[in-house]
């Protein structure tokens, strides 16, 4: 295996799958059988999951909203499906535990690094909820300080497109793909992996960003692998 630790982001709205919102049962299934091949294989993963399939922080502002109580708002969106995908993946006989920077003893653990990097040495998937606790700090920023802190090998960030293209390959025939990228060329170019905070942490802090389609049979699995799948933002 290429990487032995790898920090997993999802987007709330690749929960949902085709129903463009809320949480769709057979895609957090498809996913949980996916990262259960990684933890036969002896991987140590920890996953950060947005929450824009239930509430947006930043589009509840533009409607009116104060900010931070519309982010408050989506760090909750992220629990919710942060124990969402926990369940599937316990149904699936994977050991999981849900860490959340809002304090929530109840349903979930509280965040400390210890506790979590223990966890993953345990074999246990770690899901880091509530984003960084922080109003004005997205869940791309979340995945980039998890990462820093429990010493990933790379941040794998799984999305809908098979990588890094220069324009929306949805609605361009002519959109190219990158197959690698430095941080200050993503943010040069204006490309909308992760905001540029996150990328900024990243760079400061050499991790390496993988993008793929997750949902492609096998993928997690065959990046993991260190096959050459999707776009790699690295250092220059």
């Amino acid at each position: 295996m290429k990487y032995k630790r790898i920090l997993l982001k999802l987007s709330g709205e690749a929960l949902a799958g085709k129903k463009g919102s809320g949480i769709c049962p057979e895609t957090l299934g498809n996913l949980s059988l996916e990262i259960k091949k990684l933890v036969e294989l002896g991987v140590e993963v920890g996953i950060v999951i947005g929450g824009g399939n239930i509430h947006r922080g930043v589009a509840g502002a533009t409607e009116g909203m104060d900010r931070t109580s519309s982010d408050h708002m989506g760090m909750l969106a992220t629990i919710i499906n942060s124990i969402a995908l926990q369940d599937h993946l316990e149904r699936a006989g994977v050991y999981t535990r849900v860490l959340s920077a809002i304090e929530m003893k109840k349903i979930a653990e509280p965040y400390i690094r210890r506790r979590a990097v223990r966890h993953l040495e345990k074999k246990r998937v770690v899901i880091f909820a509530g984003g960084t606790g922080n109003p004005y700090f997205t869940t791309d920023t979340a995945a980039a300080l998890r990462a820093s802190e429990i010493d990933a090998d790379v941040i794998m960030k799984a999305t809908k497109v098979d990588g890094i293209y220069d324009k929306d390959p949805e609605t361009h025939n002519d959109a190219v793909k990158f197959d690698t990228l430095s941080y200050i060329d993503v943010i040069n170019k204006g490309l909308k992996v992760m905001d540029s905070t996150a990328i900024t942490f990243c760079m400061d802090n050499k991790i390496d960003i993988i993008v793929f389609n997750v949902f492609e049979e096998g993928n997690i699995q065959k990046v993991t692998l260190g096959e050459k799948i999707g776009t790699i933002v690295t250092k220059a």
